[in-house]
Formats: structure tokens, sequence, C-alpha cells
């Protein structure tokens, strides 16, 4: 059984989507959660739904916004236990040819810079903690080239190398790094995507979700629930031997597209 009653936690990204579903599940086991989004009314309709959950509005690719964030984290939790460092962002959809450089260098700001300035003033916290723990939100991108979106791809596979080179540094101190890599996940986004490729390819949704759905054993998409779980789990007692690790969650996905 695992608990995660007392821990400290903090989620980037965490009022909306994957990071929500993460939040609650963590709320829902015990945890006391900080929560920063750049989406103030998603932050403020979380607030509504879990009052005792403390948010503030932040954009990871401001580091000074980040300095300021995490301070308010260990103020409003007393300290910090795990770390979830689930904000990203697409991107751009072009070949490597077309790509716009800004849009390039945009990515990599709040993928990976983003990710590295938040983790980076959260480790004096963590090293305080009995059993700090990082999670890093790669990506089916993260095992796979994906087409047309280079930015997004290379930065989840460089938030891969970031989670091995972190959790060898860390653990003389017991703290665990572990990479979660979720594939197509349910909800809206997904289904304005397979909208999309049904209005340029002609083909209806459903043909787009049964091609989408092709490459994979499991023949669905993943549930934000399914991700939160593993999240919980990875960051309790059950999972104190497992670090340095890259754990898919993709119905057996066997390329991205």
């Amino acid at each position: 059984m695992t608990t995660s009653k007392g821990k400290r936690v903090l989620v980037t990204a965490g009022a909306g989507g994957i990071g929500r579903a993460i939040t609650e599940a963590f709320v829902a086991d015990g945890a006391s959660v900080f929560v920063c989004d750049i989406d103030e009314t998603a932050l403020q309709n979380l607030q509504a739904q879990l009052p005792g959950v403390k948010t503030v509005v932040c954009d990871i690719a401001d580091r000074a916004a980040v300095a300021n964030m995490v301070g308010d984290a260990a103020a409003a939790l007393g300290g910090l236990d795990v770390l979830v460092n689930n904000a990203g962002i697409a991107g751009p959809t072009a070949s490597v040819a077309d790509m716009d450089p800004d849009a390039w260098e945009a990515v990599l700001r709040v993928n990976l810079t983003g990710t590295f300035t938040v983790t980076q003033h959260a480790i004096p916290l963590l090293k305080q903690s009995s059993a700090g723990v990082v999670l890093v939100m790669s990506s089916l991108a993260g095992r796979f080239g994906y087409p047309n979106r280079s930015p997004y791809s290379t930065t989840k596979w460089g938030l891969i190398g970031f989670t091995k080179t972190l959790s060898r540094e860390l653990g003389e101190f017991g703290i665990r790094v572990n990479a979660i890599l979720p594939g197509a996940v349910e909800g809206p986004r997904i289904e304005q995507m397979l909208s999309g490729r049904a209005s340029a390819s002609g083909r209806t949704v459903e043909q787009e979700k049964a091609a989408a759905l092709g490459n994979q054993s499991i023949k669905r998409f993943v549930d934000p629930a399914d991700i939160a779980a593993l999240a919980v789990f990875l960051a309790s007692d059950a999972g104190r031997s497992i670090s340095g690790q890259l754990i898919p969650i993709d119905g057996d996905s066997q390329s991205a597209s």
C-alpha cells in the first residue's frame, strides 16, 4: 500500500491536463501540494475545487519568477519532498528545414531550461528531505523520432539525459529521480488533433483515431489518471528502490506519429 500522507509536493503546470490529474491524485493520497501554472484561470478553477492546494502563476521560462515560485512553495509547504516537473509546451509542427528558429528556441526555454531551472532551485530543499523525489515528464517522443516535431522530440530526449544524470548526482543524498514517458493522452487536445487530421485527410475522426492507435498494442489512449497513479507510486516508499529509470506509459507504442 502506498501513501503520500505528510509529503510536500510541488507540481509545475499542475492546473490542467496531466498536471491537474497528478495534483488531484497526490491530494487524494494525503499530500500537501503546491501548484504553479501559467494559466491563472485554471489555477482559480483548481483552487475552487481543491481549496487546500496552494497556487501561484509562474512561467518557468522566467528564471527570476522560478526562483520566487520555489521559495513560495517551500514557505507554503514547510519544505519539499517531491518535485514533479510537468511543465512543457508542444511547439510548432514543421520540418527541420522549415522550422522557425525562434519557435525552436521557445520550446527549449520551457521544456529543457525551464525544467533545469526549477530543479536547480529545488535541490537544496530536496536534500533536506528524508526521502526526496524528482519526477520528470518526458514523452513517447523521448523514445522515438517524431517527424515534423523536432523541438518537442529533442527536448523530450534531452530530459532523458537530464534524468539519468540527475539520478547519479543526487543518489548519495537519498534523492530518487525518474522520468515518465506518456504516449497519446485522452482529452480535448487529442480530440482536436484527430479532428484536424480528419479535416485535412477527408477521413472520419474514427478512422484517424484507428490510425493513431495502430502503432500500439493496447488500443486506447492513456488516461491522465493512470499517469497520475504512476507518479504517486514512484514518489511513494513503495518505489524507494527505483531511480534513474525511464518508464513508458503508452499502451506499448512502437513509434511516435
